[in-house]
C-alpha cells in the first residue's frame, strides 16, 4: 500500500442519518456539539468484538488542507496496539483490504485517546425533563439568525440551484447548516482518527455499547479506505467528538454516499466550499424521505382532545404513516386542512412543567429526523430557517 500522504480536511454527518453519529433517540440535543468538555478521567482498555465493515467505492475526489492538523485539544497518547481489539481490526484491514500491517500500526502508535469523547457518549443523568422551548432558546436567537440571513445572502444562488435540483426549500438548508455549526463557524478541533479509534475500541458502559462501537469501528475503516484511496494522511481530518466534519457534520461515510460537488470545480468539500454543503445537504434529505411535492410547511399546529385517545399515535416512530381520518377519529385536530392523499405523524414537543406542544408532521418532517433523530433538532431546523428568511425580508 502506499504511504498516507497529506491530506485535506473535507470529510464529514448523521454515516448516520446523518447524521447523526451522537444522537440515537428522539429529543436529545443536536449532535453537532463541537467544544467537548476537556474531562481527565484515565483511559479505558476495552475488548471489542468485530463489527461489520463497510467497504467504500467511491471516485469522488476532496480538497486537500494546505498542512496538517495540529492538536489543540486534550488527547492522550495511548498504547492502542496493546488492545486485543485494535489488533484484531489491523489484522482485519490487512486481510480483508490488503494494508500494510506495519502502516496501521504506525497509524495506532500515533493515535490519541480522547477521554471528552467518552464522556459525552455517556447518557445524561435522569430526572431532568424534557423541555422544547428551552432547548429552542439556544438555537432560536440572534446570533445564529444573524449569522444565518449573511450566508443566505451570500450563497441565494446555491441555496435557488438546490431547491430547483432537490425541492429542498433554501430555509431548510440554511436551517440545517445554521444548527450544526453556525454556518461553518464551529466544524470541530479533533483529529478524526482520535476521536474514532477512542469510541470503536472504548465507547462507555451504555445499554447500546455493541452497536454503538461497530458503528465507530465502520467509520474508522471507512476513513482509512478513503485515505488510501485519495492519498491522505487521515490525521488532517478534523471534526466533531463523534467523528463528523465540515459544516453540515457528515460522518464520513455520509459524504461518500451523499456528498455533492455542487459547486463543480471537480472536488467535494464540506469544510470550505459552501456550495457543496448546500447541495450535500439537499441530497441527503432527498435521499432520506423528502419529498418535492409536499410544498409549503412540513408541521402543523394541533389541538388533542382530553380523552387522550391519540397517546397511541405517539408511538409510530419516526414515520409518516396516519391518514388524516385516522388522526380525526383519535380526537386530532389542526387549523389548516390536510390532504386527504398524504401521510403524517403526531408530533409532541415536550416543555417540561408546562403544557406539551403537539403537531401534525408530514414526511418532510421525519426526513428532517434521519439527519438527526430528534423532534425537537426537525424542529428548530424548522424555526431558524423562517426566522433567517422573515428577517432577511424585512
Amino acid at each position: 500500500m502506499k504511504s498516507f500522504v497529506p491530506l485535506l480536511a473535507a470529510l464529514a454527518m448523521a454515516f448516520s442519518p446523518i447524521g447523526s453519529a451522537a444522537a440515537s433517540a428522539k429529543d436529545v440535543p443536536a449532535h453537532s456539539k463541537t467544544k467537548a468538555s476537556k474531562a481527565k478521567a484515565g483511559k479505558t482498555k476495552a475488548k471489542a468484538k468485530p463489527g461489520k465493515r463497510i467497504a467504500i467505492k467511491s471516485t469522488r475526489v476532496i480538497k486537500a488542507a494546505p498542512a496538517a492538523a495540529v492538536i489543540d485539544y486534550d488527547g492522550e497518547h495511548s498504547n492502542f496496539l496493546e488492545w486485543q481489539a485494535v489488533r484484531e481490526f489491523i489484522e482485519e484491514m490487512v486481510a480483508q483490504h490488503g494494508f500494510e500491517r506495519s502502516e496501521l500500526e504506525s497509524l495506532f502508535g500515533q493515535a490519541r485517546f480522547i477521554d471528552s469523547a467518552v464522556q459525552l457518549m455517556k447518557p445524561a443523568p435522569p430526572g431532568k425533563p424534557k423541555n422544547w422551548q428551552a432547548y429552542r432558546d439556544r438555537f432560536i436567537e440572534p446570533i445564529r439568525i444573524r449569522a444565518g440571513v449573511r450566508f443566505w445572502n451570500e450563497n441565494a444562488q446555491a441555496l435557488a440551484r438546490a431547491e430547483a435540483a432537490y425541492g429542498v426549500p433554501a430555509e431548510i438548508i440554511v436551517g440545517i447548516i445554521g444548527i450544526e455549526t453556525i454556518y461553518g463557524r464551529d466544524t470541530g478541533k479533533f483529529r478524526v482518527p482520535d476521536t474514532l479509534a477512542t469510541l470503536a475500541f472504548a465507547y462507555p458502559e451504555t445499554p447500546n455499547r455493541a452497536s454503538r462501537m461497530a458503528f465507530f469501528r465502520s467509520e474508522l475503516a471507512n476513513t482509512l479506505l478513503f485515505a488510501r484511496e485519495h492519498k491522505l494522511d487521515p490525521f488532517s481530518l478534523l471534526g466533531s467528538f463523534a467523528g463528523a466534519v465540515g459544516m453540515p457534520q457528515f460522518m464520513p461515510g455520509n459524504i461518500l454516499k451523499f456528498g455533492v460537488d455542487f459547486d463543480k470545480d471537480g472536488q467535494i468539500d464540506l469544510r470550505n466550499s459552501s456550495e457543496d454543503a448546500i447541495g450535500s445537504v439537499a441530497n441527503f434529505l432527498i435521499q432520506h424521505g423528502w419529498n418535492p411535492e409536499h410544498r409549503g410547511s412540513p408541521v402543523f399546529a394541533a389541538d388533542v382532545s382530553p380523552n387522550q385517545a391519540w397517546e397511541p399515535l405517539l408511538e409510530r416512530g419516526l414515520a409518516a404513516t396516519l391518514r388524516p381520518e385516522e388522526l380525526r377519529a383519535a380526537g386530532v385536530t389542526t387549523a389548516t386542512s390536510l390532504p386527504s392523499e398524504r401521510l403524517y405523524g403526531l408530533v409532541d414537543l415536550q416543555n417540561g412543567a408546562e403544557a406539551t406542544e403537539y403537531w401534525v408532521a408530514n414526511d418532510n418532517f421525519f426526513a428532517i429526523t434521519k439527519y438527526n433523530r430528534s423532534y425537537f433538532y426537525a424542529m428548530s431546523v424548522i424555526e431558524l430557517g423562517r426566522a433567517a428568511g422573515a428577517a432577511r425580508a424585512e
